[in-house]
């Protein structure tokens, strides 16, 4: 059907305002889901492009103990992420992943051990296609849970793992009769590596050994910038049973009773085939299994055998490593208590809630040491509790740090200190994409600006508000050298404000001097920057920054190309000289990044009033909405795969289901994002709707369910859908609760009839800021059919900045 008569049919259905009922003790008495760790599904997302890993992590563990799968091909893995559910085959098990990165072959994936019941004859690294040195294995004897992973393999051996935050247990059993070997494969991280070392110390039942690595995203168009080293892991094993046999192997070279051993294997599919080095240890398969004690560190292997003796001592049980892990994710997880929801419901919420609460990972040693951005040792500042690493801030800029701040604001305190330690280590430079510690300066924009302003009002205020505040002021001011460089465009430009020189005389990005990956992509995100910080110094009473940047915020207007098409306006890609980049194409990613400029038109969270004005209008806005959701036929258009409709699989347009409630017409919010809750999210290996970009989209569903979003992401006012569950329950951690009542909730109830903030009736489709800070109780009386009548007039829209 056509968008009008759609409309027409929604009013029709909700023309009179349902009735309010009382609502009796038996409905509003829901059970509290009391072990949320039992509900979590470690596999969804490990199908459909999630890229998660299911291995055994504690809540932002430094350590993430997760098997790599392999297609016969050493130097990948089947999934960026490091494992891929339909991938019956894996050649180890690594120390280190991040959950949901979108760049192939993927990111850390380090130290790859593997239990091998075979005598070894030749190299490791000549196994290029991962016949010998790898097993087969089936789901059927697999067991993965929070803290947890456990499987058998096809070659008769099998892993267990449980981990703390910096170490972790492995326990290796053997088939009787056969050889007992551990393969440490001390090169072969997922992107590959400069160099590793391996030492064996068979007398004391101990190896040490480092890998240097990085290279995350170094293979994308652009990526010679990155095929580099940025990092080293080291780590120290100490076994529970005597080595009785030991061996090395570099490349080819297989290098029987030897110690030590060194070696890369590079960062190209052209070098690394053959290359690498590692070791192995064997036991007295008699003897029973093999328990691997193991701890790293970013700093020594000093440090990372002082993290395993901290966290796990000398004769700890693994029941005991396991049960604490499991403790830690219940604690996480209840800090919102679900009641009511169906089993699918509650495991797809509580398995996003996990998925969200992964990254940023603990980076910082027992001693307080980290490895900074200058490839030194720092030391934790005074009053900061823990330096947290990897921020991908394209992505997580628009959901997961606002959900890590409103679910821990001291937490997101110490992150947002740890990104601006690692800046002034960058001289000064707020790299987009942190990998641990290193600057990759992968995707586009300025995204630290929104994420520290979002955090800073959700509540974490406990890090250096102001130097944080002045160095992103001067980057977004000061052109730097770096900004007018080309080295790594376009997936990974170097510079923290590309162009900006040119940004600041032409009021946009031009697409012949963008020094970028996108220029209408950068325009945008860039105004998003600086709203962020214009918003940010009006908290900290800095009224010339707030004039400044709000009118700097208003800039990606100039990209609105009136007639772009002939069905009207879209974003466009404009050169120096004014022109507009043609031919046009709205599915077209021409001056974008993962996107078209059908996605990204919606992308001015903060400027709607911008927008409808440059759509022409209220209504031409509504109807372009309206298709961008929906095909020719009304039907639902939620895939991602036509890039002229919504992409629920990638951050730039994430914030277009909510828009609704800034035009008058709330119920259509209510029926989007629930229609995407209940498609594209779910229980099952594909229920993620891609790339989980560390734990940006379970964050979104994790907002959604709940019913509320930060639709401005440098703001911490929520606008409202409606809630999932009869009942929700968030400790904020700064002592306040928000307690959602919907006792008429379930996927296909939803419309919103009536809405109560702390028992008085509101109008309003979104809740404020200081509700959010305070906490207190929003009440829903929810129905089958729209009530168009409520929260339809301009004066209930959720606030935006007068911007001219």
């Amino acid at each position: 059907m056509t968008n009008r008569i759609l409309r027409a049919f929604l009013t029709t259905l909700g023309a009179a305002t349902l009735a309010a009922t009382t609502i009796t003790p038996a409905q509003a008495a829901v059970a509290l889901v009391a072990d949320p760790v039992s509900y979590v599904d470690p596999m969804i997302g490990t199908t459909n492009a999630g890229n998660v890993y299911p291995g055994a992590t504690k809540p932002f563990g430094m350590i993430a103990w997760s098997p790599a799968t392999t297609k016969g091909n050493q130097a990948g893995s089947g999934a960026a992420g490091g494992y891929q559910y339909d991938v019956t085959r894996l050649r180890g098990f690594s120390l280190t992943h991040l959950n949901g990165t979108g760049c192939t072959p993927g990111a850390s994936g380090d130290v790859p051990v593997m239990p091998y019941p075979g005598e070894i004859r030749t190299s490791p690294s000549a196994d290029s296609k991962d016949e010998i040195f790898a097993s087969d294995f089936s789901h059927a004897d697999e067991t993965a849970e929070p803290g947890h992973y456990r499987v058998g393999l096809a070659n008769g051996t099998s892993a267990d793992l449980a981990v703390t935050d910096r170490a972790g247990l492995g326990r290796f059993t053997f088939p009787k009769g056969k050889p007992a070997n551990l393969l440490f494969r001390t090169s072969n991280s997922l992107p590959g590596s400069k160099n590793a070392d391996i030492r064996i110390d068979a007398e004391h039942g101990r190896i040490t050994g480092s890998v240097d690595s990085g290279g995350f995203c170094g293979r994308t168009e652009g990526g010679a910038e990155n095929q580099r080293s940025y990092y080293t892991l080291y780590f120290s094993v100490q076994f529970d049973k005597p080595v009785v046999g030991q061996g090395t192997w570099v490349d080819g070279t297989l290098r029987p009773g030897t110690s030590r051993a060194s070696g890369g294997e590079g960062f190209t599919d052209a070098a690394r085939p053959g290359h690498g080095s590692g070791g192995y240890v064997t036991f007295d398969p008699a003897k029973g299994p093999v328990t691997a004690r193991i701890g790293i560190s970013y700093v020594s292997a000093a440090n990372a055998q002082r993290n395993a003796d901290a966290e796990i001592p000398a004769g700890t049980s693994f029941d005991a490593v396991r049960g604490a892990a499991r403790r830690a994710w219940q604690g996480e997880l209840s800090r919102i208590v679900l009641g009511g929801g169906t089993h699918s419901q509650l495991t797809t919420f509580y398995t996003a809630l996990y998925h969200a609460l992964q990254q940023p990972s603990l980076f910082d040693d027992v001693t307080g040491e980290y490895l900074g951005s200058d490839g030194k040792v720092h030391r934790l500042v005074n009053g900061q509790r823990a330096q947290y690493g990897t921020f991908s801030g394209w992505d997580v800029y628009r959901a997961q740090v606002q959900l890590l701040a409103f679910l821990d604001p001291r937490r997101a305190s110490d992150y947002a200190q740890s990104l601006y330690n690692f800046a002034g280590q960058n001289g000064g430079e707020w790299d987009r994409w942190l990998h641990n510690n290193g600057p990759t300066h992968v995707m586009s924009g300025d995204p630290s600006a929104p994420a520290l302003a979002g955090m800073y009002a959700f509540g974490a205020k406990d890090f250096d508000v102001r130097g944080a505040f002045d160095s992103l002021v001067r980057a977004a001011t000061v052109p730097t050298a770096n900004d007018t460089r080309d080295a790594g465009c376009p997936v990974q430009c170097v510079g923290q404000r590309p162009g900006l020189g040119e940004y600041l005389r032409l009021h946009y990005a031009p697409d012949n001097a963008c020094h970028c990956w996108g220029s209408a992509a950068e325009t945008l995100e860039d105004s998003v920057a600086d709203y962020a910080l214009s918003d940010w110094a009006a908290r900290l009473g800095r009224a010339p920054e707030q004039a400044n940047f709000l009118a700097r915020s208003a800039y990606w207007r100039n990209l609105i190309n009136p007639k772009a098409t002939a069905a009207g306006p879209y974003l466009q890609a404009r050169r120096a000289d004014g022109s507009w980049v043609t031919p046009f194409d709205p599915a077209s990613d021409a001056g974008f990044v993962e996107g078209s400029s059908a996605q990204y038109t919606w992308m001015a969270s903060h400027d709607v009033r911008g927008l409808v004005a440059g759509l022409g209008g209220d209504k031409a806005t509504l109807a372009r909405l309206d298709g961008f959701f929906r095909d020719s036929v009304g039907k639902w258009a939620l895939t991602g795969i036509d890039d002229l409709h919504y992409n629920p699989g990638n951050e730039p347009d994430i914030n277009a289901p909510w828009l609704y409630d800034y035009l008058g017409r709330p119920w259509q919010t209510q029926e989007t994002v629930r229609q995407i809750v209940n498609t594209v999210y779910g229980p099952g290996t594909g229920g993620l709707p891609g790339n989980d970009d560390l734990g940006t989209m379970s964050s979104w569903y994790v907002f959604a369910a709940l019913g509320m979003f930060p639709q401005i992401p440098s703001r911490a006012d929520l606008v409202l859908a409606s809630p999932l569950f009869p009942r929700a329950i968030v400790h904020r951690g700064n002592g306040a609760t928000i307690t959602v009542e919907a006792p008429r909730a379930s996927a296909g109830t939803f419309y919103v009839q009536g809405v109560r903030v702390n028992g008085s009736p509101t109008q309003r489709p979104w809740v404020s800021e200081a509700f959010v800070a305070n906490g207190g109780t929003i009440t829903y009386d929810l129905g089958t059919r729209p009530n168009t009548g409520w929260g339809t007039a301009p004066a209930d829209a959720p606030p935006q900045a007068p911007l001219s």
